[in-house]
């Protein structure tokens, strides 16, 4: 990137280009356990590189939780974390979410007060099968999983609904993780959440998933081995929801004074609530009551979720609500215990159902912490990209180079399937998600076409079951500007590519007008801006520059839509049809995200 630019200080992740797993952290920082963890301390190592990178933070310019006056707003992340699940151990608060086809998958957030959160890494390199994720698995892959802290390890347990219920573990969630290992082989089982109770058995809660399982809207418990790495029965129905809670799934399972409490969401992604059931014993009969919804507040669907509390003993409940196209935004709640059942969100009527915040006084913890938020914006001057992009499928060694040297990330056009019609098939586009509402989102880039090829095209994108991009094209190294929409892409249907211009008569106007433009080949073009803005709705202009001052904007609108589970996410790509043995590439210098000017 260029000299005069200033580099922004953020946590970046190795790509599964390069990474067979995430690099150990080492030094040591040391850990109250919580009160409902076996051990007293946590050892944490890390090492200076790794603490060199993970102590970079990120402060996004276009949503900021912490208000600074010692409140926050909700949501806490407004991005698609969905399904979150979160421990505390020590004075460190973790957090997880799904990820679905996302590569690297399963996030990992940390926070030191519930309110600032930073990536720290991600828990599975790469999806498995392998073969199976090398492709597209749009909505498949990892679905709501769950973290928990016990006897030294971290412990994640996630779904895949078309093979079943994985493990892995890590000694810091910083570093590497294990491999992942079947507990449950079965289709539909989702949502898993361990319990190891005092007697040393272990439980695991579930749901099924009515698509694969033929039938939902039940939760089930297993008993698993001492390790907790495999299901040692067939599993028993605890709760039927199909009278009072229909779609009940999402179970996190809990033990406290006695009572075993399952948290689950019912009613529905979008419009549901978040219901409490407990019992004395682990197989019920289990006692209902909603603990939180929507009540007079603007928040849709409250629910899923964890509860966490703070070394002082407050309580509190992360959860998600469905925002449609920005995907499922991460809220906080206070908590509280009445007579053994929890209240979250403010019941100033006394009923003992809570309504959500929508801001609040930020939890009691030992400090103030500084303000930090999930990265966004990457120069691209480090040896990896940074930790909020995820690919399409399990990437190839041959998709990307990282140049610290040059401070530039280098994407190699790569043939989609043979079989497609639209990107929606393209396994190599690399993605983010949306960070506010309302955002602008601009990358620097040089388009290095290959004079072989028919058709190159690299640019950035919108993606979802609609997309639309910006891009340069190459036809034998013949450059053009074009503007790509795809509506229902996710049905498969082809997509209306428009010419904006020839990009030699691009250059031509610019030099009329007296601006400078550097000389080009027939296959190379300097320095191209491309930027987006999405509005109020997810309602997106592209436009153009070739000095990144004066901004061209493309005619009409786009409106983003969002993905199979997931909300739209933005993002770059580098593709051809055709094969040859070489391909052109796209360097680019910067990602910046910022607010609309």
């Amino acid at each position: 990137m260029e000299a005069e630019t200033i580099i922004k200080n953020r946590p970046l992740w190795r790509s599964s280009l390069w990474m067979a797993s995430f690099l150990l952290c080492g030094g040591t920082v040391m850990a109250q356990a919580p009160k409902d963890v076996k051990g007293s301390v946590v050892k944490i190592g890390s090492t200076a590189r790794e603490r060199s990178v993970s102590a970079k933070t990120s402060i996004s310019k276009v949503w900021v939780a912490d208000l600074g006056n010692g409140k926050y707003k909700n949501p806490i992340l407004n991005a698609d974390y969905s399904d979150p699940d979160a421990i505390r151990v020590g004075d460190d608060y973790y957090m997880i979410a799904s990820s679905f086809d996302g590569v690297p998958g399963l996030p990992i957030l940390h926070s030191k007060d519930l309110v600032n959160w930073s990536i720290i890494g991600h828990a599975l390199t790469r999806q498995i099968p392998e073969a199976h994720f090398s492709k597209t698995q749009h909505g498949n892959g990892v679905w709501a999983p769950a973290i928990r802290y016990h006897k030294g390890e971290f412990y994640i347990y996630y779904p895949d609904p078309d093979f079943g219920i994985y493990l892995i573990k890590a000694k810091d969630p910083r570093g590497e993780w294990s491999a992942p290992v079947m507990v449950a082989a079965g289709k539909g089982l989702i949502d898993p959440c361990p319990l190891w109770d005092e007697d040393g058995k272990v439980y695991l809660a579930y749901a099924y998933a009515g698509s694969r399982a033929g039938i939902k809207s039940v939760l089930a418990v297993k008993r698993l081995n001492e390790a907790g790495d495999r299901a040692i029965d067939q599993g028993q129905l605890v709760y039927d929801g199909h009278e009072d809670d229909p779609t009940i799934e999402g179970p996190k399972f809990y033990k406290r004074n006695g009572y075993y409490y399952l948290f689950a969401p019912a009613g529905g992604v979008a419009t549901g609530w978040q219901l409490v059931l407990r019992s004395k014993n682990v197989y019920g009969p289990y006692e209902r009551k909603v603990v939180m919804d929507q009540g007079k507040s603007p928040i849709n669907g409250p629910h899923q979720g964890a509860w966490v509390d703070t070394p002082g003993g407050e309580d509190w409940f992360l959860h998600f609500q469905d925002k449609g196209v920005y995907g499922r935004v991460v809220h906080l709640q206070p908590m509280k215990w009445i007579k053994d059942w929890p209240v979250i969100g403010i019941d100033p009527a006394g009923t003992g159902i809570g309504t959500p915040v929508l801001e609040y006084k930020k939890p009691a913890v030992a400090k103030v912490y500084p303000i930090t938020t999930p990265a966004e914006s990457d120069e691209f001057n480090e040896n990896r990209m940074g930790l909020q992009w995820q690919w399409q499928a399990n990437p190839e060694a041959t998709w990307a180079f990282m140049n610290p040297g040059k401070g530039s990330l280098r994407l190699f056009t790569q043939a989609g399937p043979e079989e497609m019609n639209n990107y929606w098939e393209v396994p190599n586009l690399l993605l983010q998600k949306f960070p506010a509402e309302e955002f602008m989102a601009t990358a620097k880039i040089t388009f290095n076409a290959s004079v072989k090829l028919e058709e190159e095209k690299v640019g950035l994108i919108i993606m979802g079951r609609s997309y639309a991009n910006l891009a340069l094209k190459s036809n034998k190294g013949v450059l053009s500007l074009v503007y790509t929409n795809c509506m229902d892409a996710a049905k498969g249907k082809r997509e209306q590519e428009i010419k904006i211009a020839d990009w030699k008569e691009v250059l031509a106007k610019e030099k009329i007008k007296g601006n400078f433009v550097p000389p080009i080949s027939h296959v190379q073009a300097e320095d191209v801006y491309l930027r987006v803005q999405v509005k109020e709705g997810a309602v997106c202009t592209f436009s153009y520059s070739l000095d990144g001052k004066d901004f061209k904007a493309i005619p009409g609108s786009f409106q983003a839509e969002e993905g199979q589970w997931i909300g739209a996410k933005m993002g770059l790509f580098a593709v051809k049809k055709g094969k040859s043995n070489d391909s052109g590439y796209v360097d680019l210098d910067w990602f910046r995200v910022e607010p609309i000017k």
